[in-house]
This record gives structure tokens, sequence and C-alpha cells, in this order.
């Protein structure tokens, strides 16, 4: 049996310029840290007593004889990628699916690691990243960027930076006092809506226009200006809160799905309550709200945001990993 444990995202700086389509041609870099929430991954083989070979259980039950049969297309795809047979599947998370953290990248890294892991193989963190990219972007045929896996393979506070040919990881350089107070200054909300971030991506790609890439340009330069203000202490961190604002108005303007009447809503309630800045977490659409708070101002957004459930969390730096392990002997059958 084999128990995965991978931590979702935020992510602060840079959404979008993680598409394929962008960074190929453009370049782009992404701000963005792992905390304390995860989803876990149980596998093991499922004994042969039963009259199905194959039994998943997320937000439905599964139970198959062939692979192909498989609905949930990631496990599908993940199962016929890795040669996986007779197993059965427990997903479980801290927080819902759908809802702007990367929840579905962060299962597709725990599910293929824990089946390296039932293998007896070890996969190290990049390949586990590229493997998910793959999955979910090529073989699944799901819009949306590479940020999300590689941040819920490699975990903690880092920019990654997209090229023309690959990306790379670089932990941001800050001082436990600071980001501790960074973490302090950050309130997250649900919203309660969610969606699924590819269908978001899809309608927002519509309007894949100059602007839109004048807005794309603008938020990848606001990664450097963010990334200062944390590594220099001789900075203001309020910059900080100031800046998500800058970024969140420049993503709404990235495409039609991005926010809605009730998100800009609670946006500007949290504001004028004493916020410096925030956004919508993910592809847009619902999900999660993070905030840039004083803390002499957080007594009042969380009255504004008092119909919303309050979400405490610390940034953590751990990343995927196995977090239980125990070796089977199993042999496929003969057909």
């Amino acid at each position: 049996m084999i128990i995965t444990k991978t931590p979702f995202r935020m992510s602060f700086f840079g959404g979008g310029t993680d598409m394929e389509d962008y960074f190929r041609e453009n370049g782009g870099a992404v701000l963005s840290t792992t905390f304390d929430k995860y989803c876990y991954v149980n596998v093991r083989h499922l004994p042969r007593f039963f009259d199905y070979s194959t039994e998943l259980s997320y937000s439905k039950t599964e139970r198959v004889t062939d692979v192909e049969d498989i609905q949930h297309p990631a496990i599908r795809n993940a199962m016929k990628m890795l040669d996986m047979y007779e197993i059965r599947l427990t997903y479980e998370a801290d927080l819902p699916a759908r809802s702007g953290l990367g929840t579905s990248s962060s299962f597709a890294v725990g599910m293929l690691n824990a089946f390296y892991a039932l293998k007896g193989k070890y996969a190290n963190k990049k390949k586990l990243a590229d493997q998910a990219i793959y999955l979910e972007r090529v073989l699944c045929q799901e819009a949306g960027g590479w940020q999300d896996q590689i941040a819920a393979s490699f975990g903690g506070f880092n920019r990654i930076n997209f090229g023309p040919n690959d990306y790379e990881v670089l932990p941001v350089i800050i001082s436990p006092e600071r980001k501790k107070m960074l973490n302090d200054n950050l309130m997250m909300f649900f919203t309660g809506f969610t969606r699924f971030s590819s269908e978001v991506q899809k309608a927002n790609n519509v309007s894949g226009t100059e602007d839109k890439r004048a807005k794309l340009k603008k938020m990848y330069e606001l990664v450097d200006e963010a990334e200062a203000v944390l590594t220099d202490n001789e900075r203001d961190l309020d910059d900080f809160g100031r800046l998500l604002d800058t970024t969140w108005r420049l993503k709404k303007g990235t495409g039609g799905s991005i926010s809605t009447n009730s998100i800009d809503g609670l946006y500007e309630k949290a504001v004028a309550a004493g916020a410096l800045g925030g956004k919508l977490l993910g592809a847009g659409g619902g999900g999660f709200l993070v905030f840039y708070v004083q803390p002499e101002k957080q007594a009042a957004v969380m009255e504004a945001m008092k119909d919303l459930m309050y979400i405490p969390f610390k940034f953590e730096d751990g990343g995927i990993r196995v977090i239980h392990y125990s070796p089977e002997m199993f042999e496929l059958k003969k057909e």
C-alpha cells in the first residue's frame, strides 16, 4: 500500500504567462507557494476476490474490469501510461476540487508518485511534474498552464521561469521573519463557487488578442517587482499587497470568464474594509479569494467577509512526498 501527500498551491503573480502557447514565444514566470492543505492518494493492488479488477474512489466510485472503461480521464490515462492494472485507488483532500488551488494537478502528481512507488520505482520531482503536465495537457487534452504541476511537485515558495525549451524552479530567498510576516498578512476565503479550470481557460483563450498579450506582458513584469519586494528587507512589505491589486485588475482584463459580478462585489467589499489588494486564485470564475491585509485591519475584513468561509493556512516547503510505503507481492495475471 502507498499513500502520497501532495500540497495545494497559491499563485500570486504571473498566472497566464505559464500557458505554453504564450511562454514558448514570449517567456513567462510565476511567483507561487504551496501551503498546508493537501490531497492524499492511497493506492494498492486490489485483492482478486471480486468480479471487477479496479476500484476507484474519489467524488464517485468506479468499479471496472477494463481500464478503458474508467470514466475519470486522468486516472484512465495515467494507468495506461504507466501500465497499471488491478488497483484500488482512493482520493481524499483537505479542500474541495475545482476551486482554483491547482487541485487536479496536485492529484495528478500524487497519483503518478503513488503508481511509481507501487512499482517499487523512484521518480524525482522534475519527472513527476513533467509527466503530470503531459498527462493533463496532452493525454487528457485539458486547457491550462504548467505552473500547478510544478508547484505541487517541488513545493515551497518559488519563482518558476518558463522559456522556449524548458522551465526552472528558483526558491525565493526570503528571511523566515519576513516570510512569516507575509503569511500573517494574508487572508483566504472560500467563495463557494467551484468550476473546471480547463473550461474557464478555454473560454478565456478566445480573447487571445494583442490587448490580452500586452496585459500578460505587464503581469510577467510584475513578477520581478513582487520578488524584489519580498527579497529586499528595506522594501515595504505592504507593496506586495498593492501589487496584488494591480495584477488582479490586469488579470480581469485577460478574459471574460475570469471574474463575475459577485466576485467583484466581494473583492471591493474587502478593499473597502482595509485590504490592500488580493486576487482570485486559479483560472477564474470562483473558488478562493486571497487578500493582503495589515493586522490592524483584519477584524474589519473578517466582518466584511462574514458570509464566506475563512481558511487559515501556513506556507509549506515539502512538496510531494510518500507518507506510507508497504511493498506488496503482486504478479500480473497471465492471459
